[in-house]
């Protein structure tokens, strides 16, 4: 299972943030992934001709089979930009809900994997919709990254998050990687 889901906002310096805002963000970036370690959707079919979801329990057939779950991180979880407490701030916990689950969880793997600085609607709101609640060195950053053409492109990190949720060895359970890692070298096309 590939948990990559996320939001950005509130984009704005901590001390102007209301801590239900903050809430939404946890609500988005933490707690669903939570929600999805213990729960799986079933009849995925089904549930569309039924128009609702059928959820059961996901742990008891992870450990059965040895599943997988990899976590989106990011590099906000260790390096903080202006405005992004709320974002920074649930990702290191995504990062620390990797580490935690596999000492809880030992016979399933668990992986949080940063993507790097990939080229989405999130990056392009960061250059133009939240760029006047940054501070103006992070806008630069990131503007010269999109303008030099160097921002990955969403397969790249994407396919190493999806060969890990098939073929993720044990050694890595519990780590925090960046997708290009040395570690992840078989997973990488590079």
């Amino acid at each position: 299972m590939v948990l990559n889901h996320g939001v950005l906002g509130p984009v704005d310096r901590i001390a102007n943030n209301d801590p239900k805002d903050w809430r939404s963000c946890f609500d988005v970036n933490l707690f669903s992934s939570i929600a999805f370690v213990r729960h799986c959707v079933k009849s995925f079919p089904a549930c569309i001709q039924a128009d609702r979801v059928k959820v059961t329990a996901a742990l008891p057939h992870l450990r059965k089979s040895k599943g997988r779950i990899v976590f989106t991180s990011s590099g906000a979880a260790s390096k903080h930009f202006t405005g992004w407490g709320a974002y920074g701030c649930s990702k290191a916990a995504i990062e620390h809900l990797a580490v935690a689950l596999p000492v809880e969880e030992p016979d399933v793997i668990f992986v949080s994997v940063k993507p790097g600085v990939v080229d989405t609607e999130m990056q392009r709101q960061v250059r133009t919709v939240h760029a006047s609640t940054q501070d103006a060195k992070d806008v630069e950053l990131f503007n010269n990254l999109h303008k030099k053409g160097v921002l990955l492109q969403p397969h790249q990190p994407g396919n190493v998050l999806a060969r890990l949720a098939l073929d993720c060895p044990q050694e890595l359970s519990g780590k925090n990687l960046t997708w290009d890692d040395d570690s992840l070298k078989a997973f990488q096309d590079l």
